[in-house]
This record gives structure tokens, C-alpha cells and sequence, in this order.
């Protein structure tokens, strides 16, 4: 059996459009003399389409574009994933795939395990099937599985989270193959998780098993595709792209197949992964281009970077903001950077700004001597300054702060937090820099040497260093990467011999910034435990 597996990029709530996408890698496998095309979970609607679902006429729309495509599906099949109604009791709809042939759908199946952890909230909509049968096909009986289906299983965690092994039930009913059609986003180390678990089903079910994966950004979710068919022994015979629309072919048959997968580091991938999340998002939602305030910090210059790979040089604006703090170094580099990335550098002096505000506050400030809230009437004219630029040109604003700042609310709520999507917030400061050096500047120097070498710093007052404020960000990153990602407390990180002192502080930084994150914009998420959807922490609690 040949089947090619269609790794497209759907956008969520354009049905339309994604039916257009579907026929079109239809086409496209029938001429590569496909016996049946393979899409993601839910390629209908685009994933997550979360409360576009509570729309009665909006998942009409999704049945009825489903009965369209399905007479257009000739001399091959197709699965194809949508939302279906549920007639009886319990949640309205089901999360399905339907199975198609000859011009009509013969077969529907429902997904069972439906995650409710993270970023998933599947539960809030769908109802999970008590149970499937295989569908038959060229003389043999095919399991078809959503996603979450096939990850119950101790490779996912320290636990098991269902009582049910979809799988394993399907196997009883003496299947040759498993398909398992996914939305799965990803996160550092997805991809490897994620192909590690299908070549185990493989093996201890002794059958082929094909996952095609969505690929795209949706909103903060990254979906990397890596579409992979593994042999009964756990062999790959075929593998797509990651970070890119693809389409492959799985000769079951003979073995073999299309192998178009790449095998990039951390840090490469993370970047790729901020390109596509960057680009989907402003051109889903309707931006052509974007700005962005450059420093003369990696922050900024990775943030300028990223926009340029993803919308083009030519769609960016960067701005630079001088206060009576900027250093010559910063304006130089920021100059330096734009040139070399090939995009348009605007100059917005803000001390005339910063100095009336001043005068207007002196009667009210009387007495008091100057701190942090100076500091932030900077930030705050320059994300002012950022947002008339958007309102008046319709770009699309990209802040700047990453991981390290977001977690210890060493960002200005208003100020440098303002933006409509927050490119590196999930990022590190360690691996900002890991990207800038073993990436963006592997084979030229794009980000001056400068803004890498040189202390970070706000430059919010004279001589003022992030380490003012913060422990080291080599010293920062694994804390915050144990309290924020790995859930360990305090006296767990202070065991692992990091000084008390230290951990005591960052913890309480972390705890005290909640109400900022709330306020903040949605983020690219590339850790297993970002700001945002996936991470539900009250703000009003005991400290």
C-alpha cells in the first residue's frame, strides 16, 4: 500500500480555505500514485479551534464542507479530520476523522482520550468514544487514531492518564496498520518524544504505524509537522520536513519512502520555530508587516532577526529609541543591525518626551527621591511610541522581553511588555544568546559581535547592568527552568546545592510578577511549560 501523508498548515476557523489546502495535496498524491492521503486532527477547522466550537452554525459549516470534499475524493481515499455532533448524551461534539472513498465517507471514527492538561482542553467541548473498530482497506484492516489516543503510554510521563489503550483495543481486531492523525504542538524535545513513541507502538504491536502531524503557528502554539511512518520493527521509512509544509509518500509495501526529515540542535530548532510561529501569526491575523524597538541588545536584534526571516526585510520596521542613558555602542549596533538585516531603521529620541513628563510629575513627586518608576516612564514612552506606530501604519508590534525577564517581572507592565505578540517570551536569556551565536551568526556575523560580548543592561539609568537586579543568567536560567518547568520547590532547588539566598529571591520574584504575565501578549510557546494558555496560576493568593 502506497499512502502519502499530507502535512499541511490549516488556519483555524477558515474552512474555506482549508478545504482548498486538502484538495489540492489530494491532487497532488493521486499523481503520486497514492492509495490513500493521510491529513491532520481537526484539518477542517485548523487546531485548536477552541470556542469557534460553541458556534452551532460553525461546525455546520465544517459537516458541510466535509460532505463537499467527500464527492470530490476519487481514485484515491483520504482521512480527514473534522468535528462531528454528538445526538446523544454528554458533551456536544466529538473530536473525528472520516475515512474516505469512492466519493462518500465510509467509515467515522471518534478520538477517545481527550487531554485536559497544559495547553489541551479538549474535554471542554468533546465527548470521548467508548471505543472504535478498524476501518477496512485494500484488503486490510486499518486502526485509524487521533493523536492523544496513542499517548497513553509511561514514555509520556511519570504516569499513565487514561484507563483505556486505544490502541492496544484496536490491535485485538487484528489490524495491519495504525494511523494516527495529530495536532501536536511543539515544544524543546516534541519531536523526539513524539517519534520515540510511535517506533514503540510499532514494535510491541508488531505493525506499521504513519502520524501525520499539523504543521503551523496558531496563535502561541507551534505545530512542527516532523510527519513520520515507522516499519513493524520501528524503522523510519519515511519522514517530512519539520517547521514546513510537506507531503511524503510511505511505500508500505517495499519499505520505503519519501525522507526529507532534518536533524537540527536546540537552538536551531527554537529558531525555526519563532520564524513560523512569527510568520503564521501576523499573516493569520491579517499583518503584512511588523516593528519592532531596537535596542542595540540581543533581545531586540534576535526579535528583528526572526521578523526578517519570517515576514521579509523589506516588512520591518525597526525603531530605534534613545533616552539620556543610550550608549553610543547601543546606537551604533542597532545601526549596524538593521543594515546588515536589510531593514528600515526609524529614530525616536525620547529624552524631550521623558523630561516633560518629568515636569509634569515634579509637584506630585515632591520629596521623593528617583527610582525604578523613572526608569519606567521610559519604557512606557517607548511601548507608547511602538503602539502610535502600529495604530498609524497598521504593523504589527513585536516585543522584545524573554523568558528570564518575563519570569522575574523584570519587564515595565505598559512599557516594554507592549506589544501583540511577544516573539521570545518562552526563550531564555542563555539560549538567546545560544541562538544569536550558533545560528543567526554561524556563517556571518549579523548580530555585531557588541550587542553579544558586552554586559546586558536596560540602559534605564547611568551605568545600570541586568545583574543589578538579577543573579547571573547562567545562575537565573536553571532555577527558573526547576521552579517554572519541572515544578521542583524551593528546598528541592536549594538541595541541588544552589545557594538559598539566591533561590529564596528568584522564587519570591517569580511569585510577585503573576499579575504582569496576565497583561502581557500571547507568546511563542517552545518549552514544555510556557507563559499563557497552558499555565494557570491565580493572581490573588498567599505569597
Amino acid at each position: 500500500m502506497k499512502i502519502a501523508a499530507a502535512q499541511i498548515n490549516p488556519t483555524v476557523g477558515d474552512i474555506a480555505g482549508n478545504v482548498d489546502k486538502i484538495l489540492t495535496n489530494i491532487g497532488r498524491a493521486r499523481e503520486m500514485e497514492a492509495q490513500l492521503v493521510v491529513f491532520p486532527e481537526l484539518c477542517l477547522t485548523g487546531y485548536p479551534p477552541r470556542d469557534l466550537m460553541d458556534r452551532p452554525w460553525f461546525v455546520e459549516q465544517n459537516i458541510a464542507a466535509l460532505d463537499d470534499l467527500s464527492k470530490k475524493v476519487k481514485d484515491i481515499a483520504a482521512v480527514v479530520g473534522f468535528v462531528e455532533k454528538n445526538p446523544a448524551e454528554g458533551k456536544p461534539l466529538y473530536n473525528a476523522c472520516a475515512f474516505i472513498e469512492n466519493g462518500e465517507i465510509s467509515h467515522v471514527y471518534y478520538k477517545s482520550l481527550l487531554p485536559t492538561y497544559d495547553v489541551f482542553d479538549e474535554d471542554r467541548y468533546f465527548e470521548p468514544a467508548a471505543g472504535g473498530a478498524p476501518v477496512k482497506f485494500q484488503s486490510q484492516k486499518v486502526a485509524l487514531t487521533i493523536c492523544e489516543d496513542i499517548w497513553n503510554d509511561e514514555l509520556c510521563g511519570p504516569r499513565k492518564l487514561y484507563h483505556r489503550d486505544p490502541v492496544a483495543d484496536l490491535i485485538k481486531k487484528k489490524v495491519g496498520l495504525v494511523i494516527n492523525i495529530s495536532a501536536s504542538p511543539w515544544w524543546l524535545g516534541k519531536e523526539k518524544l513524539r517519534f520515540e513513541l510511535m517506533k514503540k507502538k510499532a514494535v510491541e504491536h508488531n505493525v506499521p504505524v504513519l502520524m501525520v502531524n499539523q504543521v503551523g503557528g496558531n496563535d502561541e502554539l507551534v505545530f512542527d509537522g516532523s510527519s513520520i511512518c515507522v516499519n513493524e520493527k520501528g524503522e523510519i521509512i519515511a519522514r517530512a520536513k519539520s517547521f514546513e509544509e510537506d507531503l511524503i509518500l510511505a511505500d508500505l509495501q517495499h519499505g520505503a519512502g519519501d525522507q526529507r526529515g532534518q536533524d537540527w540542535g536546540d537552538p536551531e530548532m527554537i529558531y525555526r520555530a519563532l520564524i513560523l510561529g512569527t510568520r503564521d501569526y501576523a499573516h493569520k491575523c491579517g499583518f503584512k508587516k511588523a516593528v519592532v524597538g531596537l535596542s542595540g541588545g540581543i533581545d531586540s536584534a534576535l526579535v528583528a532577526a526572526v521578523a526578517a526571516a519570517a515576514l521579509g526585510p523589506e516588512n520591518v520596521l525597526a525603531t530605534f529609541m534613545p533616552s539620556p542613558f543610550t550608549g553610543e555602542t547601543s546606537k551604533n549596533d542597532a545601526q549596524a543591525l538593521a543594515k546588515t538585516l536589510g531593514i528600515q531603521l526609524t529614530t525616536v529620541p525620547i529624552q524631550g518626551i521623558f523630561q516633560s513628563y518629568l515636569a509634569e510629575f515634579e509637584r506630585i513627586f515632591a520629596g521623593k527621591p528617583q527610582d525604578s518608576t523613572e526608569e519606567n516612564l521610559q519604557a512606557r514612552i517607548r511601548g507608547n511610541t511602538l503602539m502610535a506606530i502600529s495604530n498609524k501604519l497598521g504593523h504589527l508590534v513585536l516585543s522584545t522581553g524573554n523568558k528570564s525577564e518575563l519570569s522575574t517581572g523584570y519587564c515595565t507592565l505598559y512599557g516594554d511588555m507592549c506589544g501583540g505578540l511577544a516573539v521570545i517570551s518562552d526563550v531564555p536569556k542563555t539560549m538567546v544568546y545560544r541562538i544569536a551565536k550558533e545560528v543567526v551568526n554561524k556563517d556571518v556575523e549579523i548580530i555585531p559581535h557588541s550587542t553579544i560580548s558586552r554586559p546586558p543592561t536596560a540602559e534605564l539609568k547611568p551605568d545600570q547592568k541586568d545583574t543589578d537586579t538579577l543573579p547571573e543568567y547562567e545562575v537565573l536560567d536553571p532555577i527558573l527552568k526547576a521552579y517554572i518547568e519541572d515544578h521542583r520547590s524551593p528546598e528541592e532547588i536549594i538541595a541541588g546545592g544552589v545557594p538559598e539566598a539566591v533561590v529564596r529571591k528568584v522564587v519570591k520574584m517569580v511569585e510577585v510578577a503573576e499579575y504582569k504575565r496576565r497583561q502581557a501578549p500571547p507568546g511563542l510557546k517552545v518549552t514544555s511549560k510556557s507563559f499563557g494558555m497552558g499555565r494557570r496560576y491565580p493572581i490573588a493568593r498567599k505569597i
